[in-house]
């Protein structure tokens, strides 16, 4: 019996990364291409084409023989019909990607969300790749998300569902870019860590903190776990207090979809157990069922900047 190949292209505002992989989730062969937000879409489409052959030719096998692309796009997207219906960063609005990228190859190609193909490719090769229902949450400038239920993507209605980072966990809260105030990114995000961080660091000079960031500019999204490591109290209120806010959104989050497990992927996941480990607790502590009836596992996720690749090639493994 012959091999399937798939391409997974995880798209994004510098670069488009894009790997094949075989019909058994291996990743055989990857390779990226730059973007440029000045690029008519029609230009981009056809770098991505063009990617995809490239890729091909290099590894070794025939345009034929790619069974269908899949594409993890930023923006609004209708994954019905491939149609990138949003996308801020690069002026886009109402593109028909899909159909763009498949006028150059002659086989199918297939879009959706970033996020949610990061959350797929986590569900089907990563963290989550042991349970049925699953839900990942990435944690970087804003707060990313997908569902995965019964092993399948929850997209929504004309896939605008899944929006994790803009549920609500402080009612008149601080504004967050969507318009609403408190929402779950505004507090549990890389974003936010860093800003809380700079706010206490300003108002402690004699924290430990400025030894791991001499200059505001420096602050990132461990400098506060690092000198909580050391015994910081100003530290130590920040990290207390962010995962008090990650862990509000991930309870709601679970009393609303109950999965088997959250996967926790994104820069401030590095932490590791710094982190999980006091979540777990919280989350633990402020959901319904209890965790001795309905079994919830908050896990780290494994595939990296990987995911997306891995997740938009299952999607059009699904849909082929």
């Amino acid at each position: 019996m012959s091999i399937k190949y798939y391409i997974g292209i995880d798209l994004g505002g510098m670069s488009a990364k894009a790997g094949i992989l075989d019909d058994r989730g291996v990743m055989l062969y990857q390779k990226r291409c730059p973007t440029e937000p000045e690029d008519p879409p029609e230009k981009t489409a056809a770098d991505l084409a063009g990617l995809v052959l490239s890729m091909a030719e290099e590894y070794g096998i025939r345009r034929e023989e790619v069974y269908a692309v899949g594409v993890g796009s930023p923006g609004i997207i209708d994954s019905r019909r491939g149609v990138v219906v949003n996308w801020s960063n690069f002026g886009w609005k109402d593109v028909p990607l899909a159909d763009l990228i498949s006028s150059h190859l002659g086989i199918p190609v297939f879009v959706t969300n970033d996020a949610n193909a990061a959350a797929l490719g986590e569900a089907r090769f990563g963290s989550g790749k042991s349970y049925a229902d699953s839900v990942m949450i990435t944690l970087g400038t804003g707060v990313g998300g997908g569902i995965v239920i019964d092993g399948k993507l929850v997209e929504g209605y004309r896939s605008a569902g899944g929006e994790l980072g803009h549920t609500v966990i402080r009612q008149g809260g601080i504004k967050c870019t969507c318009g609403r105030r408190g929402c779950f990114e505004r507090y549990a995000s890389a974003t936010a860590l860093k800003r809380d961080t700079e706010a206490a660091m300003l108002r402690h000079r004699d924290s430990l903190m400025w030894e791991y960031a001499p200059k505001v500019e420096d602050i990132s999204g461990k400098t506060a776990f690092e000198a909580a490591r050391k015994g910081d109290k100003a530290a130590k209120k920040i990290v207390k207090d962010y995962i008090r806010s990650l862990g509000e959104g991930i309870a709601n989050i679970v009393n609303l979809l109950r999965p088997q497990v959250v996967i926790v992927g994104g820069g401030v996941s590095n932490e590791g157990e710094a982190l999980l480990r006091p979540v777990r607790k919280f989350v633990y502590k402020n959901i319904l069922a209890p965790n001795d009836y309905a079994p919830l596992e908050i896990v780290r996720a494994s595939l990296g900047n990987d995911a997306g690749m891995f997740g938009a090639a299952a999607y059009a493994m699904d849909r082929t």
